[in-house]
Order: C-alpha cells, then structure tokens, then sequence
C-alpha cells in the first residue's frame, strides 16, 4: 500500500501539479499587491471614497444600513481579469505558437498502402525488370 502511494506521488504530473499550484499562488499574490497598490489607487480617484477596495454603497434598512463592498467586487474581478490576461500572453500564446511550428514542420501522415497496391507495384517492378532483360 506504502509502495503504491509513493508511485502515485512519484508520478510526474502529481509533482507538476504541485509545483504549478505553488506558482500559482505566488502569482497570485504579486498580481494582488499590483492591483492594490497600482489599479487601485488609480481607480480610487474616480469612486467617491477614494479608494476603490473601500468603495461601499449603502442600502437604508428599517433597523440598520446595509453596506455593499462594490469595491472590492469590482478589485477581485480586476484580479481575475490581469491573472487571465498574464496567464494567456505567458503560456496559451506562446503553446500555440509552438503548436504551429510544430504542425508545419511535421510531415504529413500519409496511409500506409494496401496489399493489394504494394503486390501491384511488385509486379510492375518485376515486369519492368523482366522488359530490361
């Protein structure tokens, strides 16, 4: 049971996996801290409260005020949307690019002939040969 769980552990796309979460999440936290302290401050020039992480509507209730962190939801989406856009311009373009190259300097697969069409060229070999004699 122990030997099985260190193959599987072992496996190459297990450690991949994990190396790529770890990235990941270090990714994660420099786009975080660019959009806080970059994006942010910028944006924040255009919300009311002057920072957009803080940007709060608030809804009156009957007992209290509701406050809506729209802020904060518009900061994750622009998380999300620089991750996707990093992620995309670092890795699916240059895969496809490679993909490409690949495609276009690969031969094209041809099919294999069938018995009958190798026996036809045998003959045709072996009658031209018998014609040269």
């Amino acid at each position: 049971m122990i030997q099985g769980f260190k193959e599987f552990i072992m496996r190459g796309s297990v450690v991949e996996l994990a190396v790529a979460v770890v990235i990941g999440t270090a990714f994660t936290a420099i786009v975080t801290a660019f959009v806080d302290h970059i994006v942010n401050p910028l944006l924040g020039a255009f919300v009311p409260s002057g920072s957009l992480s803080e940007w709060v509507i608030e809804i009156p209730g009957i007992f209290a005020t509701a406050e809506l962190g729209i802020g904060g939801i518009i900061q994750a989406a622009i998380n999300f949307l620089v991750i996707a856009l990093v992620v995309y311009l670092l890795l699916v373009v240059p895969m496809n690019k490679l993909a490409e190259r690949r495609a276009a300097g690969a031969p094209a697969e041809e099919i294999p002939p069938t018995q009958e069409e190798l026996l036809t060229q045998i003959r045709d070999l072996l009658a031209e040969k018998e014609n040269r004699v």
